[in-house]
């Protein structure tokens, strides 16, 4: 009987085919408000991939892209406060409103590159803010892990070159509705302008604003070249983050060789999040220049500029943002304390 077992098994296993599994005990819904382009979709399918298998089918992961179960951040967020919804990711402006200290990492030129800001995100820091979410949800909303989605916004617009925060006066760019961004194109000398996202096509083409800060994946994506789009520069004032957020309840209700799971799962999830925006912007940027479009490094003392130009920008978030300065604090020390440990990192590889 063991030897007719094994054999049915190998020869499943050759053919390609699954043998029938055991129904899941547990089942975890999933939400993105992107679709499958979307990093965002790349780490959920690691995520659902990792944790059905390492759960040995305990575990079953449901993924709804899109508006499916919720349309917004603030929505979602209540969905997972009360249990609809077990896992959703958002962008920081997605949820400001409940957690306005978030928007810490829209903050302008902190982080200066990938390493750091992959170092920063997987450390202390992303645990002072998952304490602090549960403090203000009462226990309810869980930060499980901080990731990318869509690498790094840069300046971009229809008019002309980018080179100095000087050449930014007077342009109407477009924003989120949320504070950080307004402040930071007020302090570059421009006007911000919300629109939503699905018009932000038609507002450029049209001329209601004159440009946008976007990652170049989102760019590429949505076509804005074909709206008049031609000018980019690489000034990468901010990493563009994605948190993923997990029903406390639901967490806290699982067994703890489960819950060692989906830590694992989502450490996996941040992983791929983290690299498929650096393979998908090679393309983008090579697509972008093919199309006619202008793409502008600033130099290091440009760049300096542009950092200068943003200071106002963190005294209103440490004098605005409730638990501003405590978040802000959080941050600044990771970043330093990243930059520190690369350092060393680095010198070692070079010994």
């Amino acid at each position: 009987m063991l030897d007719t077992l094994k054999c049915a098994l190998v020869a499943a296993l050759l053919a390609g085919t699954a043998l029938p599994a055991a129904a899941a005990d547990i089942t975890l819904r999933a939400t993105a408000n992107s679709n499958e382009n979307d990093e965002d979709y790349d780490g959920l399918v690691v995520f659902k991939n990792y944790v059905e298998a390492a759960s040995n089918g305990a575990i079953e992961v449901e993924l709804f892209i899109g508006t499916q179960l919720c349309s917004n951040g603030a929505e979602c967020l209540q969905g997972v406060a009360d249990g609809s919804i077990d896992i959703f990711m958002s962008t920081s402006g997605g949820v400001a409103g409940l957690f306005p200290y978030v928007q810490v990492l829209d903050l302008p030129y902190l982080m200066p590159d990938d390493r750091t800001a992959e170092k920063v995100l997987s450390g202390e820091f992303t645990r002072k803010m998952r304490q602090m979410a549960l403090e203000d949800s009462g226990d309810t909303i869980r930060l499980m892990t901080i990731g990318n989605t869509g690498g790094w916004r840069n300046f971009a617009n229809t008019q002309k070159r980018i080179e100095t925060p000087a050449d930014l006066r007077g342009m109407k760019m477009r924003t989120v509705v949320a504070d950080l961004p307004q402040e930071l194109v007020k302090a570059m000398g421009a006007s911000p302008t919300p629109i939503p996202w699905p018009e932000l096509f038609t507002s450029l083409q049209t001329g209601v604003v004159d440009g946008t800060k976007n990652g170049i994946t989102d760019i590429m994506g949505m076509k804005f070249p074909d709206a008049g789009l031609q000018y980019l520069t690489l000034d990468g004032h901010a990493y563009m983050a994605a948190l993923w957020w997990m029903s406390n309840q639901t967490f806290q209700d699982l067994p703890d060789n489960l819950k060692r799971v989906v830590v694992d799962g989502f450490y996996a999830l941040q992983q791929a999040t983290f690299a498929s925006p650096k393979r998908k912007s090679i393309a983008a940027y090579e697509a972008f220049v093919e199309g006619g479009g202008d793409l502008y490094v600033p130099t290091p003392a440009q760049k300096a500029e542009f950092r200068k130009a943003a200071d106002p920008v963190y005294d209103w978030f440490r004098a605005n943002v409730g638990r501003g300065g405590e978040i802000f604090d959080a941050f600044a020390a990771a970043v330093e304390t990243a930059r520190s440990e690369l350092e060393a990192e680095r010198a070692a590889e070079l010994d």
